[in-house]
């Protein structure tokens, strides 16, 4: 390999990376986090109206998990065409899918209205929403960290992260709001509001997107045709390991994003209380991920990924017990502690995975291994977490030993992974490809990208 291939990062600045990266991610995730919270708080009355309110709401999850695998598919298709014609022009078609869909659930008439077709149009249009969400992460994150100076990829792949945490904030802001305004009467009208408004929204990460210069283009002596095909030959170990930090770890986000309101309603407390919460919960991961971001630049990312795993489980077990206590202050104070926890492991995983790729492959690699676990862990999380509350007659024990052990994971994965962070972009796109094997730069001559 020559000199050239080891390009300097594209000069970009932080905000406009972030504009790509992390807003436009934020609109979609804000898509995502009103639909959980729409099938905690509203769906069950709407759409299954003929069930007792646990049972439905277990229902209205399994709904939701339904667009959970269709993300894998979603990953593969746009992971592919983000490897093989850019990055950008997927965002953009993933953007447009999710407004979409996301505009025409807040049309749908109710199961009173149409019967059964009215959550069958519901689950159909929340598989748009997971295709378009599949290949929305992984081209996110790369464009993060493929945009990063030298030592802050940690930092700049967090602002994918940091779009998540602010899309949690504008669903439950938003939510909040509406809930407040019609007297916590959700279930006739209001609960349309927030799906028309994110559907609108959706065009001012669509401006960030078409507006944005491109990153550099990195050549690559031999283009891949089937990228993922390559990526199960060379990489299968690292896709694996990538997979199961991606299930722990969806595990624990959409515990914290969805059944944590359907526990807080569940303990006593009001839906516009719940979403006090979960917005309480966002705010803090906007905070910590960055920061966690940061410190795995600085001190590795397998060191990070490990300590967040381990403290979020240990914080489990305290949070149920502080929300049971029944005081808001308390309860509060519970979600922003956690929150700050979820920032440990979220901030820093799309620099650690997608650094287990070489670019060539990275898009598909990265899409694939993180929605795959996505599916098995995050659309199965909230049902089995309502499921355990169900059979366990309202302990949440069982629920922060399931988490717990999937956070296990989380860490086990990390530490049985390369560390990526002293590594220039350089030096990963040029590891040989051999499956498992640990990355050899390109020459002394580069320099970490510390």
């Amino acid at each position: 390999m020559h000199a050239q291939h080891c390009p300097p990062a594209a000069s970009r600045s932080a905000f406009r990376t972030f504009c790509v990266s992390g807003l436009g991610t934020a609109l979609e995730f804000y898509d995502f986090i009103i639909y959980g919270t729409a099938a905690a708080l509203v769906f069950p009355q709407v759409f299954f109206p003929q069930m007792d309110h646990l049972t439905a709401t277990l229902v209205a999850f399994s709904a939701f998990g339904a667009g959970f695998f269709a993300r894998p598919l979603g990953g593969l298709v746009f992971g592919h065409f983000g490897d093989r014609i850019g990055r950008q022009k997927v965002l953009v078609a993933t953007l447009l899918l999710m407004g979409l869909s996301t505009f025409l659930i807040g049309c749908l008439p109710s199961h009173a209205s149409i019967g059964v077709a009215a959550p069958i149009l519901l689950v159909l249009l929340r598989l748009v929403q997971g295709f378009a969400a599949g290949g929305e992460w992984g081209g996110a994150a790369l464009f993060g960290i493929e945009s990063a100076p030298p030592g802050r990829r940690g930092l700049w792949g967090s602002f994918t992260s940091m779009g998540i945490g602010v899309g949690g904030i504008l669903g439950a802001a938003v939510f909040a709001i509406v809930s407040a305004a019609f007297n916590d009467n959700l279930v006739d009208f209001a609960w349309r509001i927030p799906f028309w408004l994110g559907g609108t929204l959706v065009l001012i990460g669509l401006y960030a997107r078409l507006k944005a210069p491109a990153p550099v283009a990195v050549p690559v002596a031999k283009p891949v045709r089937a990228p993922l095909a390559e990526a199960l030959r060379q990489r299968p170990r690292q896709l694996l390991l990538c997979t199961g930090i991606a299930f722990g770890y969806c595990t624990i986000a959409y515990i914290g994003s969805t059944f944590f309101l359907t526990y807080a309603t569940q303990v006593g407390y009001g839906s516009t209380q719940a979403l006090m919460f979960d917005l309480t919960l966002s705010i803090a991961i906007v905070v910590s991920a960055p920061l966690f971001g940061y410190l795995s630049d600085r001190l590795g990312r397998r060191t990070v990924m490990v300590f967040g795993a381990v403290v979020m489980a240990l914080g489990l077990f305290a949070f149920f017990h502080l929300v049971g206590m029944k005081s808001f202050g308390i309860a509060l104070f519970a979600y922003s502690l956690t929150g700050l926890l979820m920032g440990a492991t979220q901030g820093p995983i799309p620099a650690f995975l997608g650094e287990q790729f070489p670019r060539s492959m990275r898009y598909s690699g990265i899409s694939a291994s993180y929605q795959l676990g996505a599916a098995l862990g995050g659309g199965t999380a909230s049902s089995i977490a309502t499921a355990i509350l169900i059979l366990t007659d309202h302990n949440p024990l069982g629920v922060a030993l399931y988490g717990a052990m999937a956070l296990a994971l989380v860490a086990v994965c990390s530490l049985m992974l390369r560390e990526t962070s002293r590594l220039s972009m350089a030096e990963i796109d040029e590891s040989p490809s051999v499956a498992g094997g640990p990355a050899i730069p390109c020459s002394a001559r580069t320099m970490p990208n510390r």
